[in-house]
C-alpha cells in the first residue's frame, strides 16, 4: 500500500530497459511486451515508465504493451526532465513549471494510450519553480480526472513536507538499494512520518547486485553503465567485494544474489515498493522470487555490518547535482 489508498503489487516493474540505456534492444521489442504480459498474468501490476525514457520510445511501449489490460495496471510514469529526441544524456533541462506539467501529462496520455495515469512522479525537482506551483499543477490535473495520484522522485524531506503541505504526496520514487543507503539519512523517515509510499528504483544496482555482471566487457558501448562512476575509473572492480559478500549471504541462503538484495528491501519496510527492471521474462521470476524470502534479524543484521560501500558516485557530476536526497 502506497499513500493515498493506492495498492499495487509488492513488486513492480521497471520498463526504462527495455527500450533504453542499458544497451540495444529487439527493434519491435517482443520479447519486452512478452515480460509486460507476464507481469500483469502472475500478478506484477505496477508498471512504471517516464516521457524522458528515449525519450518518448519507453511510454509508446508501455502503452502498447497495456492495450486491452488497462484495467489490470497501476500505471506510473514522470515528467521533468526535458531532452529532445537525438541528444545525449547530457543535453537536458529540468522543468517543472505549471504549464509543461499540463502539456507533459497530455502528451504522456496520448503516448500511453490511456485516459489517465494512476501515478504521476515529477523526476526531478526543479530549483527555479516553487514546488507548491509544481504540485498545484498537479493538484489540478486529479481534479480534471487526468491523474488518479502524484509523486515526487530524489526529493529532500524539506520538499516533500511542502509539497505534502498543498496536496497530499502519495510515493517517493528515489535510488535506494544494498549500494544506495542514500535515503536513510531522514527521507525514509519522513514518508514513514506523513504516510508516503517509498518506492525504490534501481533496487539491483543498475544490474550489479545480481552478481551477473563481472566484466565491463559485457556492456555494449552505448550502455549508460560505461558513464556511472561507480562502473568506471577502477570502481567497477573495486566494488566487485560488495557483488562477492551479497553471492556469499545469497548462496547460505539457497537464493539467488538479485532475491536477496530485494528480500532486504522488502523487509525495510512495509510501504516499500522496489520496481527492478528487466526486458526478460526469465529474469522477472527470478525478481518475483523475492518475495517469498524472510531474512532473520541476524541475516539482516549481518548484511548491515559486513557489507561494504559501493565507491563511486551514483551519477555524473552534473546529474548529481539534479538530486536533492
Amino acid at each position: 500500500m502506497l499513500g493515498q489508498g493506492l495498492e499495487v503489487s509488492t513488486l513492480g516493474l521497471g520498463c526504462m530497459g527495455m527500450s533504453w540505456a542499458y544497451g540495444a534492444t529487439d527493434d519491435d521489442h517482443d520479447e519486452a511486451v512478452r515480460t509486460i504480459h507476464h507481469a500483469l498474468d502472475i500478478g506484477i501490476n505496477f508498471l512504471d515508465t517516464a516521457d524522458v525514457y528515449g525519450p518518448h520510445t519507453n511510454e509508446r511501449l508501455v502503452g502498447k504493451a497495456i492495450a486491452g489490460r488497462r484495467d489490470e495496471v497501476v500505471l506510473a510514469t514522470k515528467f521533468g526532465i526535458v531532452r529532445s529526441p537525438g541528444t545525449s544524456m547530457d543535453e537536458r533541462s529540468i522543468n517543472g513549471r505549471p504549464d509543461y506539467v499540463r502539456a507533459s501529462c497530455d502528451a504522456s496520455l496520448q503516448r500511453l494510450g490511456v485516459d489517465h495515469i494512476d501515478l504521476y512522479y515529477q523526476h526531478r525537482i526543479d530549483p527555479d519553480t516553487p514546488i507548491e506551483e509544481t504540485v498545484g499543477a498537479l493538484k489540478g490535473l486529479i481534479e480534471a480526472g487526468k491523474i488518479r495520484h502524484y509523486g515526487l522522485s530524489e526529493a529532500s524531506p524539506e520538499t516533500l513536507r511542502r509539497a505534502h503541505a498543498v496536496h497530499p504526496v502519495t510515493a517517493l520514487q528515489s535510488e535506494y538499494s544494498l549500494w544506495t543507503r542514500d535515503p536513510e539519512d531522514g527521507v525514509l523517515a519522513t514518508t514513514r512520518e506523513l504516510g508516503i509510499g517509498f518506492v525504490p528504483y534501481s533496487p539491483l544496482g543498475r544490474g550489479f547486485l545480481s552478481g551477473a555482471l563481472k566484466s565491463m566487457d559485457a556492456l555494449a558501448p552505448d550502455d549508460y553503465r560505461r558513464r556511472s562512476p561507480r562502473f568506471i575509473d577502477g570502481n567497477f572492480e573495486r566494488n566487485l567485494a560488495l557483488v562477492e559478500k551479497v553471492e556469499e549471504v545469497a548462496a547460505r541462503k539457497g537464493i539467488t544474489p538479485a532475491q536477496l538484495a530485494l528480500a532486504w528491501l522488502l523487509a525495510q519496510d512495509d510501504h516499500i515498493v522496489p520496481i527492478p527492471g528487466t526486458r526478460r521474462r526469465l529474469r522477472l521470476d527470478e525478481n518475483v522470487g523475492a518475495i517469498a524470502v524472510t531474512l532473520t534479524p541476524a541475516e539482516l543484521a549481518e548484511i548491515d555490518t559486513a557489507l561494504p560501500r559501493a565507491i563511486g558516485a551514483r551519477y555524473p557530476e552534473a546529474a548529481m547535482r539534479e538530486l536533492q536526497g
